[in-house]
Formats: C-alpha cells, structure tokens, sequence
C-alpha cells in the first residue's frame, strides 16, 4: 500500500509487485460515465504508456453514454485513454464463453470476445460505493467489467436470464465472484490487479452525477489476490473516521456477501497482510 496517490505512487506500487507481464498486455478499467469519478489520466498514464498495453473495457447493459460501441469510444476518448493507449471495447464484435466452476448460480459467463486476444491483464480498478453491489473494486472490475454486455444481464440475473433488475441480490452478489472466477481461471495467473481508493463517493464510476465524496482520499493498494485486495480497501473504509456514508452504502446492499462468495469458491482470501511501501 502507498498513500501516495501521484502518477510516481502508482508506478511505485505496480513495481512493488515485482510483476512480469509478457505478450499481448491488457489494462482493465473503467472508462466512466461522463461527468463521473473515472481514474484520470494524470494519475494512470504513466503506468499505461510504460506497460505498452491495450486499454479494455465492455459496454455497459443499462444504456448511458457507453452502452455502445461508436459512443463507448468517444467517451474513452474524451476521457483522455485514446491519448496514452490503444482501446478496444472487447465486445464489439459479441461475447465468449467462459466455463464457471464450483458457483452455485452461473454456470457460463459470457465475457467481451476480444477477451481472449491478451495474454496478461493489468486489473486497474477504482474503488468506491455502488449502487447495486454496495461497493466496486476489483472483484466487480474483472466480472461485470469483463463481462459483455450480454454477461453483465447475465450476472445480474443471477444466471436465471431474467430481469437484470428483478433477481435476487444476493444471487447478483454471488454471480459476480463467480464470474471474476471464471476470468481468473482462465488466465491462470496471469492477472494482477491495482485498487486506487481517491475519489470516494457512494456511487460508482457507471454514474454520471455521483454523490460528492465525503470522505478522505486514503491510497492505492495492490496484489495478486483480487478477495484480500477488495477486503483490505473494505476494511481501510471501515477503520476511517469519515467513512460511514460508504459503510452504509456497503452495509445496505449486503456488499460483503460477495466477499464471502469470492472465498468460498476459490477465488481468493479474505485474511491478508497489509504492506506500507512509503518511507
């Protein structure tokens, strides 16, 4: 962890991992709606350019700015992205499938086609509030991020094909662990993931007016294990003296539900051992 939140921050604690990413390099993120809270590129653009890699992203399945493809790319490139890296909205062109084992809602996620171009995925992810999953960070970034659009009605289904909007919450919770698992088994470790915790409003980076953050920045925290990664940022807001508009917002959507599910399954560990790199 660093609480350095500067361009040299994020380099920092990328390095801290002692990564070796090869092939064709992805970076996951969150383009984000226009007037949103979406990682800037001041902060991010460093460590993009410097890993030579494809910026990535699906549509979105609730309509909005990026829900698709022509209009995704303009927000992209109005966000600054098309100015440090190339960017492919990996569902362009459809969705694959991907197997999900040992879940108890999904049995298939259906992810971005071009999902399967790269070779190693650099999980770039802005935590924050949520309106549906109570909070956003790795976890969500590689199952309903990865997903296509397509995926992301599936997840929040719970793999019924029902309304995205009728399922039941829990089941939705469950189904993005399951789905992130599916991605993470595939790649079979190649994956890394970085959580910048600025910004932190309630409401995600899929809203275009969030609420203003009423808390302090606190830092940007990475690993190779997305359940410990998410668990620490989550734990880091419940240790802060400003943080209970956050709490409440992952408190009220039952947000930890799918921590419980992640480790459950496989994905990850909730315990962990929090590391400063600052001097």
């Amino acid at each position: 962890m660093t609480t350095d939140l500067s361009s040299q921050g994020l380099m920092d604690i990328y390095q801290a991992l002692s990564a070796s990413p090869s092939g064709k390099i992805a970076v996951k993120l969150s383009t984000g709606e226009p007037g949103s809270n979406y990682l800037r590129t001041e902060l991010i653009g460093e460590l993009v350019e410097s890993l030579e890699g494809t910026i990535v992203e699906c549509n979105t399945a609730y309509g909005g700015s990026r829900a698709n493809t022509a209009m995704h790319y303009q927000v992209a490139e109005e966000h600054g992205y098309t100015a440090i890296a190339d960017v492919d909205i990996m569902d362009e062109e459809g969705s694959i499938t991907l197997p999900v084992t040992g879940g108890d809602n999904l049995t298939e996620n259906y992810v971005g086609a071009h999902f399967a171009n790269y070779d190693y995925y650099v999980v770039l992810s802005h935590f924050k509030g949520h309106s549906m999953a109570g909070f956003g960070g790795a976890i969500k970034n590689i199952s309903i991020g990865i997903a296509s659009s397509e995926g992301k009605s599936h997840i929040h289904s719970g793999g019924t094909g029902g309304s995205m909007w009728g399922g039941s919450q829990d089941a939705f919770l469950e189904s993005m662990a399951e789905a992130g698992k599916s991605v993470v088994d595939y790649l079979d470790g190649n994956i890394v993931y970085i959580n910048v915790m600025n910004r932190l409003s309630v409401d995600c980076d899929c809203d275009g007016s969030p609420a203003e953050p009423d808390m302090h920045d606190i830092g940007i925290l990475a690993s190779y294990d997305p359940v410990a990664l998410d668990q620490a940022c989550v734990d880091l807001v419940y240790e802060a003296e400003d943080g209970q508009s956050l709490i409440d917002r992952i408190e009220s959507r039952n947000g930890l539900h799918t921590l419980e599910q992640a480790e459950k399954i496989g994905l990850g560990y909730r315990e962990y051992r929090l590391v400063s790199i600052d001097g």
